[in-house]
């Protein structure tokens, strides 16, 4: 896990992008050079009391606990912690619980595990890692309202009594200027007495709002006078039945900023219309004395829009409630949780951060990017091994010819990763080992009795290489009364043997892959593909379910050599010619019940 407790040494190779440029003029021009912490969010007086802040920056990755983070919440983590480590600063992991009806520890304890798996950690410099708790929205609860009776005594808010619909109507729309709501103009102590009213719970849900005074002309329909506190009995999962009224999301979120001394406030572009607001109530807070200056910035990056895939929480709790997945951690899913289950690792998803860049331009980056990334991480370290997912077996008719027994078994060994993935001075791992005998188990497709035109494996007459083995020629096959094929036979060819002297004394125009029979062990393989077969499975307002891919599950037993049937839950592999697989790290048992999930394959096949 990576702690926040030094600039990044190799920031040089950074792609420079408008966050970078905006940070980098902030520590040149010292524009929070003179903030202080006191060790804990609070306000201005707190921290008075603190010493000069050791970070030079402060960010913040602030989720609302009411759903599993997805790829695009992944791009916002690495942006929000990775500033923080380039520039010697801290990212806060904070949870935006103010809306307790949606909230739920379960997704708690999902959203620290996500940021965890990715390599991140909260901790304040000078911290050990994972020695701090994430901060809560809902731990300013207190010093929020203290904020809202200061903007009523400033006459900058009112409590409004219209009825939703009236305040919809009321608030007119892009061509037409609000009309001022006949509570507008009641005196502070209408105002101070009423809120209290709401906070004790003496009116109804739905009976009265707080409102911010700004204009109820203003072009910006987000500063006609928008809603900062709504009456909701609810039970909050972190503070019970303490309230029954809480604050609105937009008034919140930079108040929390603020107690935290963030310094750069990075959300996606939805929340740009907002920024108003955000400096609005800043410096209303800031004239009461509550909040000290510099106050925290917004800034607006490009949300992540991947290809074939769907990150909308109401649409992924479709997928799930209506069980057209297995659960929020599918495979298939582009939840943090699915994605990991699907074999993606966490310098995978950082690699793909990098790569796709920070912008403030609307654009579709293409799944393959993300694929691709995968790969890159995979090539050099994930181990080889051989898997039969389609098998019918090969019966080495001269075996006991060649070498006296049909029972026979001769060790085989491969390396488990080829040199090129080796770095100098790197020991390599151990060699595969696994046996050949009379049996083994092929591909069903390596055989042909009549080959297209340009097919080298097996087929009557023709030479090939069992890899790591020895050359074979084909002699024919067996088949059922329905014309299935049993059995495909070959003849060994001895003293071909891989790795040995003769390897070469018979050329072979193909190497299959292939599985003893003897030391052969059966596995659940689970063949995924991308969930949608669009590319744009929601575009338009099409139904997105209408766009599901058909062929993104499915299962097949197959065969795998020794060394795969051992793995470790979560361990990846390349199962030569088919691509990078992964032991499913909930399912796989190791030396007993071998599950594993296809990753990806070698190279996209999706752009053809």
């Amino acid at each position: 896990m990576t702690t926040p407790t030094a600039p990044d040494t190799n920031a040089d190779h950074k792609v420079s992008n408008f966050l970078r440029q905006i940070i980098e003029k902030d520590i040149e021009q010292g524009t929070y050079a003179n903030r202080r912490w006191a060790g804990s969010p609070g306000d201005a007086a707190h921290h008075a009391k603190g010493e000069p802040d050791p970070a030079k920056i402060r960010t913040r990755f602030p989720p609302e606990p009411n759903g599993y983070l997805h790829v695009g919440h992944a791009k916002s983590i690495c942006i929000n912690f990775g500033l923080a480590q380039e520039y010697g600063g801290v990212c806060h992991l904070r949870f935006d619980d103010t809306n307790p009806e949606k909230e739920d520890t379960e997704y708690v304890n999902s959203i620290i595990d996500a940021v965890k798996w990715l390599g991140f950690d909260w901790a304040q410099l000078g911290q050990a890692p994972g020695s701090a708790a994430p901060y809560q929205a809902s731990d300013y609860f207190d010093f929020m309202y203290r904020a809202a009776e200061a903007l009523i005594e400033a006459g900058h808010a009112y409590v409004d009594e219209q009825s939703a619909e009236d305040m919809r109507a009321n608030r007119g729309d892009f061509g037409k200027p609000g009309v001022d709501s006949p509570f507008r103009t009641r005196t502070v102590a209408e105002n101070l007495t009423r809120f209290r009213e709401m906070r004790d719970g003496k009116l109804d849900d739905g009976a009265a709002v707080l409102r911010a005074k700004i204009d109820m002309a203003s072009p910006n329909i987000n500063m006609r006078d928008p809603a900062i506190y709504r009456i909701r009995r609810a039970t909050h999962h972190h503070t019970g039945d303490t309230w029954c009224i809480y604050p609105m999301y937009t008034f919140a979120h930079p108040i929390e900023d603020a107690l935290e001394q963030i310094t750069h406030s990075i959300c996606t572009l939805e929340f740009e219309d907002q920024r108003p607001f955000y400096d609005w109530l800043m410096e209303r807070l800031c004239e009461c004395k509550l909040l000290a200056a510099p106050s925290p910035k917004q800034y607006e990056f490009a949300r992540l829009n991947l290809t074939y895939v769907i990150t909308s929480k109401r649409k992924l709790a479709q997928l799930v409630n209506e069980s057209k997945v297995s659960g929020w951690d599918d495979p298939r899913m582009p939840t943090i949780v699915g994605l990991r289950r699907r074999g993606y690792t966490p310098e995978s998803l950082r690699l793909f951060a990098d790569r796709i860049g920070v912008t403030k331009s609307d654009s579709w980056i293409d799944y393959s990017t993300l694929e691709g990334c995968l790969r890159e991480d995979l090539e050099n370290k994930a181990h080889r091994g051989m898997a039969v997912l389609d098998p019918v077996k090969l019966v080495l008719t001269n075996w006991a010819e060649a070498f006296g027994s049909d029972g026979y078994l001769e060790a085989c060994t491969q390396p488990a990763l080829p040199h090129s993935a080796i770095s100098e001075g790197q020991t390599p791992p151990a060699d595969r080992v696994f046996k050949i005998g009379k049996e083994v188990w092929i591909e069903r497709e390596d055989f042909e009795e009549v080959p297209p035109k340009g097919y080298k494996r097996l087929f009557p007459g023709n030479v090939v290489r069992l890899k790591g083995g020895y050359v074979i020629e084909c002699t024919g096959c067996a088949r059922d009364a329905a014309g299935n094929v049993t059995e495909v036979h070959a003849k060994v060819i001895p003293g071909t043997k891989s790795g040995t002297p003769g390897a070469d004394s018979v050329k072979a125009k193909a190497a299959i892959t292939w599985v003893s029979v003897a030391d052969g062990v059966p596995a659940e393989v689970r063949l995924y593909d991308r969930l949608f077969a669009e590319a744009h499975p929601d575009a338009g307002g099409k139904d997105f379910l209408q766009s599901l891919n058909p062929d993104s599950l499915k299962v097949v037993t197959a065969y795998v050599e020794p060394s795969l049937a051992q793995a470790q839950p979560d361990q990846k592999f390349q199962f030569e010619r088919f691509g990078y697989f992964v032991a499913d790290r909930l399912d796989h048992v190791a030396g007993a019940k071998p599950v594993f999930n296809r990753v990806t394959g070698l190279k996209d096949s999706w752009g053809k």
